[in-house]
């Protein structure tokens, strides 16, 4: 009895029955991923047709442990550990790693593996796939590449275009005043434009993606108000690209102008808040000044940034802008659609 159960288990590693076997071998089969199976200890002992055309390796030869010298030389330590994890603790496996093609080429495979369980919860085996992405991949990296190379040459815009503003000025006093209000609009422009900017891991300014509060921290990082702790930034927070970065950028950094030279931020104690919420799906932003000079009646003019920071938003972003002038201070309620701020 115990060697018919022996031959039936070697030719049926799924212990199904050798007509459902045969079955699972011809349906892994005519899928386009790579399939293969494992022992609840992790010793792989199934593998389909794709597996073997892929990497051009005999049948039964990568069986056991020997799958992992298939991988390339740098990724296998990770992959190793990647898997035992996932033995350890039955948690689903996942992880990209370059796999050798029979062409000898190594390709980028994305493989993936689930437990199976039985009645009682106790795995009774793994069944994974290996997907071939490498072309995707290099897609994916050829884009990035561009992108990056684009944000670096609008980057190198922003200086020739404050250089030239400042060579104009030198050349005609008489617009230094308006000169330096550009240039300041343009530093500003270009600062929200280097946190959202796509960066490779050395030039990243920040980990992870760049949020609304970090945008709004670096636009005021000029001004003394921020580090005195008279700028606070509350709420909620939200992914922020280039997209919803430049006209951000553009209105906020006209607030804090306009605040320094009239409002709150003109005295030692005023202050300015900033409280972010959500809304359906709307980003409310509000700004706030306390503690400056008194506002007897709404202002009778519009000034050109003010007309340009406003037109960013609303025709840029689609957003809506409010201004109440209080006795005690400006407050402005900007509301935006939240899939206008981010790409993702």
């Amino acid at each position: 009895m115990d060697e018919i159960v022996s031959e039936r288990a070697a030719s049926d590693p799924f212990n199904v029955g050798h007509r459902h076997d045969t079955l699972f071998r011809v349906v892994t089969d005519t899928m386009p991923q790579m399939v293969w199976s494992t022992l609840p200890d992790g010793y792989h002992d199934y593998y389909n047709a794709r597996w073997y055309e892929f990497t051009g390796m005999p049948d039964g030869s990568t069986d056991g442990e020997a799958w992992n010298g298939m991988f390339h030389p740098d990724d296998q330590d990770r992959a190793w550990q990647r898997w035992r994890h996932s033995l350890a603790t039955g948690e689903p496996y996942e992880i990209e790693y370059r796999l050798r093609h029979h062409s000898g080429q190594y390709r980028w495979t994305i493989g993936r593996a689930n437990p199976l369980r039985d009645a009682d919860g106790r795995i009774t085996r793994w069944i994974g796939t290996c997907t071939d992405i490498h072309d995707a991949k290099q897609a994916a990296e050829h884009s990035e590449l561009l992108s990056r190379e684009l944000s670096h040459r609008i980057k190198n815009i922003f200086a020739v275009i404050n250089g030239l503003v400042s060579l104009s000025a030198r050349q005609m006093p008489e617009a230094k005043a308006f000169a330096e209000n550009l240039q300041r609009r343009i530093n500003a422009l270009g600062r929200a434009h280097d946190l959202a900017r796509p960066h490779s891991a050395h030039s990243a300014v920040h980990t992870g993606e760049a949020t609304l509060h970090q945008l709004l921290k670096q636009i005021f990082s000029p001004y003394p108000a921020m580090d005195a702790g008279r700028i606070a930034i509350n709420g909620e927070d939200f992914p922020v690209d280039d997209r919803g970065a430049t006209p951000l950028a553009l209105l906020f950094h006209e607030l804090a102008t306009n605040a320094v030279k009239y409002g709150a931020l003109a005295r030692d104690d005023g202050q300015v808040t900033i409280d972010i919420a959500a809304v359906d799906d709307t980003v409310e932003l509000r700004w706030r000044e306390h503690g400056g000079p008194e506002i007897p009646a709404p202002p009778s003019h519009i000034g050109f940034g003010t007309t340009l920071a406003d037109l960013a938003l609303i025709d840029q972003m689609g957003g809506i802008v409010a201004r109440r002038w209080h006795r005690t201070g400006l407050e402005l309620i900007a509301k935006i659609d939240v899939a206008r701020l981010s790409r993702s």
